[in-house]
């Protein structure tokens, strides 16, 4: 019979059984109980071909039966178990977070030696009514007040930096507060141990020196200070805010690009099992499994189209 043979000439398919596949169709391995040859809740052993009986080609490999553990379905494909990560104690994070502060506030002596030695002393003189700026309209307060604010950004941003880096286990909250507590103690500490160098040069002038005798005066603050809560809890204020404010920011951003949600190293999947897909097709099967039924033939390629005016083929 002829391919151009018309339809009504055709003789009909046989009826399909009842259960059966549809006429035409391939048959379509079957896994689980249905499988002939397999025991009802048995996983496929891994490499079985997928020509086989009950091998399904879409379904994961069974586990390693040599492999350690309790045999479940999600067996060696668990990337980050929970057991693995240690859990976060509360108590041991805020003794952390403090202990990081305290080093921070001792950390604010020598950012106020470094203040003193770059901010510029105030040229005065000394009258019958104590020392006046030597000049109408000084600069050299705003100096201090800029150098100070400037030392005490870089300050915060090295501080959230290297709390990021040396306390990897304590990222997170308790990492961000020892950040903000380290700033608001080492601000007035670099404040007091910065203006008091000099400080009692320039006292002892200040009361032993004749009237019109010129000397300076310490850099001090005018834009920041402290207000005292109650008479017992020290606020600090203005430009005494900026290290801890610069330690908060950073380490927030820090936290915002990390790629681990974490904030904490984690392995990194092995993803080698995963097919790779072509361009514009269908993903690569893994080793011994088929995306086809098996024994079906390679798809040729379709017979080209007749030269415009070549004769048909005879038909009948």
């Amino acid at each position: 019979m002829s391919p151009d043979t018309s339809d009504p000439d055709r003789p009909l398919p046989p009826p399909a059984a009842p259960g059966g596949p549809e006429p035409g169709a391939h048959p379509r391995p079957v896994a689980g109980p249905e499988a002939p040859g397999w025991s009802a809740g048995l996983p496929v052993p891994a490499g079985t071909p997928a020509a086989a009986p009950g091998a399904d080609p879409l379904a994961w490999p069974a586990p390693d039966p040599g492999a350690s553990g309790p045999a479940t379905p999600d067996a060696g494909y668990v990337l980050f178990p929970d057991a693995d990560r240690p859990a976060r104690r509360p108590g041991r994070s805020i003794a952390v977070a403090l202990g990081a502060a305290a080093a921070l506030a001792a950390l604010g002596v020598p950012l106020g030696l470094l203040w003193a030695a770059v901010a510029p002393d105030t040229p005065v003189v000394k009258t019958a009514a104590g020392a006046v700026y030597a000049q109408p309209q000084p600069e050299q307060p705003i100096a201090a007040d800029g150098w100070f604010s400037m030392l005490g950004l870089g300050f915060g941003v090295l501080a959230a930096l290297a709390l990021w880096v040396l306390l990897r286990r304590s990222r997170g909250p308790a990492g961000l507060l020892a950040g903000v507590l380290g700033g608001l103690a080492a601000a007035p500490v670099a404040w007091q141990v910065g203006r008091r160098v000099g400080l009692s040069t320039y006292d002892r002038l200040l009361a032993d020196a004749p009237v019109g005798r010129a000397f300076t005066k310490p850099a001090d603050l005018r834009a920041g200070g402290v207000h005292w809560f109650l008479d017992v809890l020290p606020v600090p204020y203005g430009n005494l805010l900026l290290p801890a404010f610069a330690a908060a920011v950073t380490y927030t951003l820090l936290a915002g690009w990390s790629r681990w949600p974490s904030l904490r190293r984690e392995p990194t999947p092995d993803l080698a099992w995963v097919p790779a897909a072509p361009p514009g097709g269908f993903p690569a099967a893994p080793p011994g499994v088929s995306w086809g039924p098996a024994g079906s033939p390679a798809p040729t390629a379709a017979p080209e189209p007749p030269a415009p005016g070549a004769a048909e083929p005879p038909r009948g």
